[in-house]
């Protein structure tokens, strides 16, 4: 599941890409990062298909690529690496996503609805106009993202942190954020209207909310 081949590139640092075999199935062949693969087109017809035609993607490579107007939907992603990838109007609802990597990662325009991520990664990544409304969230890495226009309402982020993330007109309403971790945002028209804030923390120093906002915590809207 963890594969993670460097590009054959000998002073080049950058992970490869996956291979993609004749039968359409994942190789252990090593490949090229996405700068230096000699067919990137190929390459990149090889793993859009490969995500088309399986339910269950284990251990896939894909950093760097675009994805547009893909459907997403029941998909279950494992161990798989979209680092530095931009994904644009996809729709994914009831996805399930575990050990997965989104590090720097570019979402405009996504529905990620009812998403099921665990232990994943999505530091760095810009949201715009993108929907993770009643999603299981649970242990996921969102530090030092930036959210334009946004929704995590209805969702779990149990134990998830968000810390130095720049939050703009982006709604929690309803959240479960018991031990969510809040350290450092900046944030612009948030609301966390009828989520647990007494239970998330937005200092290091382990103080509740209560100590920052006040009163306001009362009906969980912060603004």
């Amino acid at each position: 599941m963890f594969t993670q081949n460097k590009c054959l590139v000998h002073y080049c640092r950058n992970l490869a890409l996956s291979t993609i075999d004749e039968n359409g199935e994942i190789s252990d062949d090593k490949n090229y990062c996405l700068e230096h693969i000699p067919d990137p087109g190929k390459v990149k017809e090889d793993i859009y298909n490969y995500i088309r035609t399986h339910e269950k993607i284990i251990g896939l490579n894909a950093c760097g690529l675009i994805f547009s107007d893909i459907d997403f939907t029941n998909k279950k992603f494992y161990g798989c690496n979209f680092t530095n990838c931009t994904f644009v109007n996809i729709t994914s609802h009831n996805a399930v996503m575990r050990l997965c990597i989104f590090d720097f990662a570019i979402f405009k325009e996504c529905n990620m609805i009812k998403s099921n991520t665990l232990f994943s990664s999505f530091s760095g990544a810009t949201f715009t106009h993108t929907l993770f409304t009643s999603s299981e969230i649970i242990q996921d890495n969102f530090n030092g993202i930036k959210s334009y226009q946004s929704s995590f309402d209805d969702s779990d982020l149990f134990n998830s942190r968000f810390i130095n993330a720049d939050l703009v007109n982006t709604s929690f309403k309803n959240c479960n954020l018991k031990r969510t971790l809040f350290y450092g945002i900046k944030k612009e028209n948030v609301s966390f209207k009828m989520s647990n804030t007494r239970e998330a923390l937005f200092n290091s120093s382990g103080s509740a909310i209560t100590l920052e906002f006040g009163n306001s915590i009362v009906d969980g809207e912060i603004q």
